[in-house]
């Protein structure tokens, strides 16, 4: 396991690039001494109250529905080791690792707050099991979205106390005892509402959003370029990329997407030609309205971010520890401000995929693409060029949409009708997963098209900025034109290329940095 910088936990102030560099950097994670301060004193605000005889929920009560029973504190360690085990219920695959890094940490951001009333032992314990590499076994299966990610959570925590399985830094899932032993980390012992505070967050489904947004970020400059040569290659208009025409719609998103795109084209003696031999007066909606369409969801992610943000800045438990010593009970754990941007995202990413789908459809339609071979093929016919490449996109878009059914609009009752709504927002961020891994591919696939179809226009110069992205792409190991080949080696370059922010890359030095 390969450690990539260091990252200090406070009171507060955790941002979206910390939860990124532990989650996939593996980054080293030190509590602030004002954390620890924290810590120490919200816990003495519990345990003052664990000695009292009023019953206070979390510490001295049940849960949930069972919250009525008064527990006694001959129980309450029994009570909270079987809080964790009894929600560590999951089930389905395994979640991958960088989700339960993200879910951790920012378990551990919140435990740092000093909100929850957890000992500072507790919170060490966390960081050392994520500075060790160790990641509890989480599964697919177990979370409403409402008070917070139980499930998932409650494996995390069944962890710290050396039980269940969890995986090293080598990839081999042991028993967590023994992990914990090989790197000298004692397991933990709870005591009065640790267990609880350790379970009740929206911390997986937040992991998701600020990871998904990162990748997000990638793929929607990644969109803005792929879009520009396809336009090239389809000999259009750059004219209505005008940023004046922009103005007078002035939405930032669209803006940022026009202006990437003309930068890619700035040069090219391919735009411009759509009056030659069958002139036309305007381009295609999927061409002349990518600017309009990758901005509405770059304004999305916008909206997504702030919340994502401001989620970074919660504390959310149940109960509370308050200044002043008040300990209350409260709905923060609910997923909804969460649940629908993840969801919000989806949409959006669904209807990029959608007109990147028809942008390549087009560029294969000897009818539509204005003298490119058919399918781009070398001798169409006895080569099928990428006939079914667009097959698999349009598989992929086609998936895009059924992912972008929202999960937030559902609610399950559970609890015994205490827990009478709920946010699904960890489906939503899970299916936002898998939409993000779709939206990669379809990209892929209209670069692997476009960059094929500006190269059949012999005779015509391509922009600066596309030449770079050929040289770059070649490179990379997916081929030109050319006869037909196996076409799924090439795709999953292409796709490599894009998820990894090669293509940006490639055309940043030519272009500057995009928007």
């Amino acid at each position: 396991m390969h450690s990539v910088g260091t990252v200090a936990l406070g009171t507060s102030g955790t941002t979206a690039a910390d939860v990124v560099a532990v989650a996939r950097g593996n980054a080293r994670i030190e509590l602030s001494d004002e954390a620890l301060a924290a810590l120490a004193a919200a816990r003495e605000i519990v345990d003052a109250l664990a000695a009292k005889p009023e019953p206070v929920y979390g510490v001295s009560t049940g849960f949930g529905a069972l919250a009525s029973r008064h527990i006694g504190p001959d129980l309450r360690a029994q009570l909270q080791r079987n809080i964790v085990r009894s929600h560590a219920a999951g089930m389905g695959p395994r979640v991958e690792r960088e989700v339960v890094r993200a879910l951790m940490f920012l378990r551990l951001k919140t435990l740092c707050s000093g909100h929850t009333g957890v000992r500072p032992e507790v919170a060490r314990t966390m960081a050392d099991v994520l500075n060790a590499g160790i990641t509890p076994v989480v599964h697919e299966y177990g979370s409403l979205g409402c008070s917070g990610d139980l499930a998932p959570l409650s494996h995390c925590a069944l962890t710290l106390m050396g039980e269940g399985d969890a995986e090293g830094p080598d990839g081999v899932v042991r028993p967590a005892g023994e992990l914990l032993a090989a790197h000298g980390i004692s397991p933990v012992e709870l005591r009065e509402k640790e267990g609880l505070a350790l379970l009740n967050g929206t911390d997986g489904m937040l992991g998701m959003l600020v990871m998904a947004l990162a990748d997000l970020e990638t793929l929607y400059k990644s969109a803005d370029v792929t879009a520009a040569l396809t336009l090239e290659a389809l000999l259009g208009t750059d004219k209505v990329l005008a940023p004046e025409l922009h103005a007078i719609r002035p939405h930032p998103g669209q803006a940022a997407s026009a202006a990437n795109m003309l930068a890619v084209l700035a040069g090219s003696g391919l735009t411009g030609h759509h009056q030659d031999d069958a002139p036309r007066v305007q381009d295609a909606y999927s061409v002349r309205c990518a600017p309009q369409v990758a901005g509405a969801g770059r304004d999305t992610m916008a909206h997504a971010r702030l919340v994502a943000e401001r989620e970074l800045a919660a504390a959310v438990d149940n109960p509370v520890v308050l200044p002043g010593g008040r300990v209350e009970s409260n709905g923060n754990f609910h997923g909804a401000p969460v649940a629908y941007v993840l969801d919000f995202l989806a949409i959006a990413a669904a209807d990029l995929g959608s007109i990147a789908e028809r942008r390549t459809d087009r560029l294969l339609d000897k009818n539509r693409s204005h003298g490119l071979p058919p399918f781009l093929a070398d001798d169409a016919g006895v080569d099928s060029g990428l006939m079914i490449a667009q097959y698999t996109q349009a598989a992929l878009v086609g998936e895009m949409k059924r992912l972008a059914v929202p999960a937030s609009a559902d609610s399950i009752p559970s609890s015994a009708m205490q827990e009478d709504h709920v946010s699904m927002g960890w489906s939503a961020a899970r299916k936002l997963r898998t939409a993000v891994d779709n939206l990669a591919r379809i990209v892929a696939i209209e670069l692997y098209a476009a960059t094929r179809a500006v190269e059949l226009r012999e005779g015509l110069t391509p922009a600066p900025a596309t030449r770079a992205v050929i040289e770059a792409v070649r490179k990379a190991g997916v081929e030109g034109p050319g006869p037909d080949r196996f076409l799924a080696p090439d795709l999953a370059a292409a796709d490599a290329f894009v998820r990894t922010g090669a293509l940006v890359a490639a055309v940043e030095p030519v272009t500057g940095a995009l928007a």
